[in-house]
């Protein structure tokens, strides 16, 4: 079994991707997270990444956090530290990625991995994004949008648990008003509160605030793990 980190942000992409991972037999020693102190990040997700420890906890994987600036170019300063800290404690020879179809994110997350020796994996890449999105729901994945900034995108969606109905709705969506189903031009952030490798779901509360003309967020003000049914 190949020793891997992976990198983790609480979405739907790096959530499936560590999934996919350990269903292909890759051993995730541990996940890394950049938390960024600026909305704005080139390459690292924002909102609600506060609340990945319970994810990690739920799915019984360490978690190694480091801060980074946001800033474009400094980021991989950042995340660079991260990998080295995952090398070193972890022993881990890889990095597996949910990156979707950012150039800009891929290219440079194979960059410091090579620099470091490390084998990058990105599983996701150049998906269709509106089968991307039901596969998600098929394969377990529960998840709430966090953000919105797109015009078309139904903000009565934000801190709701998307269910196939949802999901079908954000594709139709997607279809009219030419944005990326599957958020990938940061149209949307999500958070997953249960998947499959999940031991616990997590349970959220918040409320919905206005930032833009086409701009909203759902601000969690409570997080907090749940058992799940016997059946799950």
């Amino acid at each position: 079994m190949r020793p891997v980190c992976a990198l983790f942000s609480g979405g739907k992409d790096s959530t499936y991707a560590i999934h996919w991972a350990i269903m292909h037999g890759f051993d995730v020693k541990c996940l890394v997270t950049l938390m960024p102190s600026r909305e704005d990040s080139w390459m690292f997700h924002r909102p609600a990444v506060e609340y990945t420890r319970l994810q990690a906890e739920a799915m019984g994987i360490r978690q190694i956090i480091e801060a980074t600036s946001g800033v474009r170019d400094e980021e991989l300063v950042d995340l660079r530290r991260a990998l080295k800290r995952a090398i070193s404690e972890c022993g881990v020879t890889g990095v597996v990625t949910g990156a979707l179809l950012s150039d800009y994110q891929r290219m440079n997350i194979n960059m410091v991995s090579e620099e470091l020796n490390m084998r990058a994996y990105s599983p996701l890449w150049r998906k269709n994004q509106a089968k991307y999105l039901m596969e998600l729901h098929e394969a377990g994945l529960r998840f709430m949008i966090t953000s919105i900034d797109a015009y078309g995108l139904d903000p009565r969606l934000l801190g709701k648990v998307l269910d196939k109905t949802d999901l079908e709705y954000i594709v139709e969506l997607a279809q009219r008003y030419g944005f990326n189903p599957a958020f990938e031009g940061g149209e949307a952030e999500t958070f997953v509160i249960d998947a499959p490798l999940f031991r616990k779901s997590i349970k959220v509360e918040g409320y919905v605030k206005r930032t833009g003309e086409y701009s909203w967020r759902f601000i969690i003000t409570n997080a907090s793990l749940e058992g799940k049914p016997a059946h799950a």
